[in-house]
């Protein structure tokens, strides 16, 4: 068990002025107590902090390109294994969509804002059913309060570590599709305005008085829109092919494998962490291999410390900044997908609730 941060604890509030999706290279909450003066040199910053259009253009093009071959492998043998093997690579591409528009949402995808904003949102972040001037604001309170109790995702990490029967509880309940029928459910009524908008497990209600029914139906038509638009895209392009069954490869990986990736990558991010404002203590980079990245670590989402650290840093430049750190700041070496997994799953007692 993890001790609860102190009432009158520091909190990681960014230096005046600074915002998430621009800080400069220079800005970091006053809690981390390090300076990145003094951890890279200018040149090393400006290198660090460099963003390139052509990756954020590949980034979005080669996922979509991984999906449409896992398509095409399906269609050209259809198979019971060949379905699951699709399900699999598909849900890792949908969770690396979720990453590019956490990129975007820090404007460092492309250089361009529109692109950041617009292009990544209705091509990495509607198509599964996400929405990224949401979150954007919902993410911008995750990196100002990390390692305390008012951080937004905390519902996401903070029961572990747990046995691991209760792990193995949860990660049936991922591939079962329960987790991904109460995800349809909580994302239908945030659409609907019943829920506050978020990506973590915590609901909290609005207020829903004076509200009519047309007005509930036309603001739930509005938010959707955007989802049912691109997935019907999706669906017709398959159809176009001769092949639009492949679409239910797309909804059991969105169903059945998704989370199960959403809640190893929130894990290994925060989980098992001290309840710190330090982003050094709060937050974890992990060793990834080729499987991981292709499951849950794709476009080096495992190295997140160095993102809390600067969240200025284009995913290409994370592992360079990795290897600085651990060269130039004493960073230990970094954990793997497995070693955290037996970690979050070390708690002796079974918990009250599993």
């Amino acid at each position: 068990m993890r001790a609860p941060t102190p009432s009158n604890a520091p909190q990681p509030d960014l230096a005046p002025g600074a915002q998430v999706e621009s800080a400069t290279p220079t800005e970091l909450p006053a809690a981390t107590r390090r300076k990145l003066k003094d951890l890279f040199t200018r040149e090393q910053l400006a290198t660090l902090t460099e963003r390139s259009d052509w990756r954020g253009a590949w980034a979005i093009a080669s996922t979509w390109g991984v999906i449409a071959a896992a398509f095409a492998v399906l269609a050209w043998w259809p198979s019971v294994f060949t379905f699951l093997l699709a399900c699999i690579v598909i849900a890792g591409r949908q969770l690396c969509l979720a990453i590019l528009q956490h990129e975007g949402s820090h404007g460092t995808l492309f250089k361009n804002r529109w692109a950041n904003d617009v292009l990544t949102d209705w091509l990495c972040a509607r198509p599964i059913w996400q929405n990224l001037p949401k979150y954007k604001v919902h993410h911008f309170g995750h990196h100002t309060r990390t390692g305390t109790l008012d951080d937004p995702d905390i519902s996401l990490h903070a029961d572990y570590p747990v046995t691991r029967a209760s792990l193995a509880r949860k990660v049936l309940r991922d591939l079962s599709g329960l987790t991904g029928l109460k995800l349809l459910y909580g994302l239908f009524m945030m659409d609907a305005g019943v829920f506050k908008w978020t990506v973590a497990n915590h609901i909290e209600r609005l207020p829903q008085a004076g509200r009519t029914w047309p007005g509930r139906i036309a603001t739930t038509t509005r938010n959707m829109a955007p989802v049912v638009l691109t997935n019907l895209v999706l669906w017709a392009a398959l159809a176009a092919t001769g092949h639009a069954w492949l679409y239910w490869a797309w909804v059991v990986a969105y169903l059945n494998v998704l989370p199960l990736f959403v809640r190893i990558r929130s894990i290994a991010e925060h989980g098992c962490l001290p309840r710190s404002p330090d982003m050094f203590l709060n937050t974890r980079t992990t060793r990834a291999g080729w499987l991981a990245r292709m499951t849950v670590a794709p476009v080096h989402v495992n190295h997140h410390m160095e993102h809390h650290v600067m969240a200025s840093v284009p995913y290409h430049r994370l592992p360079l900044m990795h290897k600085w750190l651990r060269e130039q700041a004493g960073v230990p070496e970094a954990p793997t997908y497995l070693e955290v997994l037996k970690l979050a799953s070390s708690r002796q007692t079974s918990p009250a609730r599993g």
